[in-house]
């Protein structure tokens, strides 16, 4: 079963996202029980360095920390290679030579079912 890491500060989103993933048969984990998720670029290096599990990870760009979302999918590009990325933003619109090889946007709002394709697309 493919795990996702999600990381998106704003909670509601958060748990919808996971909701998604999860009735679509992917696995989501989350500190203290069954669901990996978290608010920032500084807890998802932390959980990436921690687990080898992780398959892809769907990250909102905006978001508080030392690095956004964007540095972060760069980040995870240049250290986890075979980590797939799906970037999120409802305020800015990515380029394509902008996002890390590998990487696709899916602009928010999006729907569960945008979400859940853009992952099994990656796999």
């Amino acid at each position: 079963m493919p795990v996702v890491l999600i990381v998106e500060d704003e909670m509601l989103v958060r748990l919808t996202a996971v909701f998604q993933l999860e009735e679509a048969g992917f696995a989501t984990l989350e500190a203290g029980s069954a669901t990996l998720e978290a608010g920032s670029a500084d807890e998802a290096i932390k959980l990436l360095e921690a687990r080898k599990d992780i398959q892809v990870v769907f990250t909102d760009i905006n978001m508080p920390g030392s690095m956004d979302g964007l540095k972060l999918a760069h980040a995870i590009r240049h250290r986890w290679p075979p980590v797939q990325l799906v970037l999120t933003s409802g305020r800015l619109r990515v380029r394509k030579e902008d996002l890390p090889e590998r990487g696709i946007f899916l602009g928010k709002p999006y729907s569960g079912t945008e979400l859940v394709n853009a992952v099994r697309g990656l796999l």
